[in-house]
């Protein structure tokens, strides 16, 4: 055989393996519901990782127990995962939990991510180089929004769910406003967009959904307010919520589909609370002890019901300990005692 025929050969090898590899890995990334009709995430938020740091160990401890324990679907990080430089190096260290138990895996940013070595467009395509991540390509923008698909236990051409992920951006770009970032109305439209689009093919219903998104909205913090909202879970510090109202909860109301939004920011809340029926939930702390909190980390479980506007969701901690174990909407509805036989 010549040099050229094994060069050939040898070539012809490498795309064999390349594009084998690829269609595996486009395969693994298919959401799906499983044959029961579930779909689990789990929620890490606010791991403030230091890469190097002994105060950041707890914080992988947790993400492998969680792991282990749930073996979910799909993994949602919301937000704050680095606190210190080296960004691209820390952010490897706590993903690579994720992808090496091949699990796909999404990301949206909180306020202090790029505070520190890397911006959050390098932090973007640093993250989509790492395997198991479903973060689509971002074109012009630094830091998208995007929707993920969960495909029908029966049918991989139907949508039975959608993950909304989205950037809530940081801090305030307007001198005389104080405070944190708000979504943007070119935001609240792309949503509105997709919500339709999604609606319409869907022979105009809404495809029940929900939303990951670091900062929480302005309504979390007029729903703990109200005296007649229901609310379960931890409440130790007030809602860290933007200034300004730029009407992201109007547009989910309006569009019908977001049955809850999952947050983070806040250290020590926890809770959820039913506000105009939709949930909004915080996930459960993650990170170790290189920031404030006063509650032990863990990490928000959410399990979809295929067909049904329904899920349950739970918080687990170290140890095996799972606490506050409710559904949706039945746990935080008021029991129609006048209508009871």
């Amino acid at each position: 055989m010549s040099t050229l025929d094994s060069l050939n050969r040898l070539l012809f090898l490498l795309l064999f393996i390349i594009c084998s590899s690829h269609m595996r890995s486009q395969d693994s990334q298919i959401l799906k519901f499983n044959e029961k009709g579930h779909f689990k995430i789990a929620q890490f938020t606010d791991i403030h990782f230091k890469y190097n740091n002994a105060a950041s160990n707890v914080a992988l401890e947790r993400i492998n127990e969680v792991l282990d324990a749930e073996k979910p679907d799909l993994v949602i990080f919301t937000g704050d995962v680095i606190y210190a430089r080296p960004a691209g190096k820390g952010m490897r260290e706590v993903l690579k939990l994720v992808s090496n138990r091949k699990i796909p895996f999404a990301v949206t940013f909180g306020n202090h991510d790029d505070e520190h070595d890397m911006t959050r467009t390098q932090l973007y395509d640093l993250i989509r180089q790492i395997p198991y991540n479903i973060l689509p390509d971002r074109g012009t923008s630094p830091s998208p929004d995007y929707v993920l698909e969960i495909k029908s236990s029966s049918d991989n051409s139907k949508i039975a769910s959608l993950v909304y992920c989205m950037d809530s951006n940081a801090y305030s770009t307007i001198e005389s406003i104080k405070g944190y970032g708000w979504f943007s109305l070119d935001q609240i439209n792309w949503y509105r967009q997709r919500s339709t689009a999604y609606t319409t093919n869907n022979k105009n219903s809404p495809i029940n959904s929900v939303a990951f998104f670091h900062i929480p909205l302005p309504e979390y913090s007029e729903a703990v307010k109200d005296e007649t909202a229901i609310l379960r879970g931890t409440r130790m510090e007030k809602v860290c919520s933007p200034a300004v109202n730029s009407g992201m909860f109007m547009a989910m109301k309006e569009s019908g589909d977001i049955m809850a939004t999952f947050v983070g920011h806040d250290h020590d809340n926890d809770y959820a609370v039913m506000w105009k029926g939709i949930l909004l939930a915080y996930g459960r702390y993650t990170g170790g002890n290189t920031v404030y909190n006063h509650l032990s980390n863990g990490a928000r479980i959410i399990e979809l019901n295929e067909g049904k506007r329904s899920f349950s969701t739970w918080i687990r901690l170290k140890d095996g300990v799972i606490i506050d174990n409710y559904k949706y909407p039945e746990s935080f509805e008021k029991d129609d005692w006048k209508n009871r036989k």
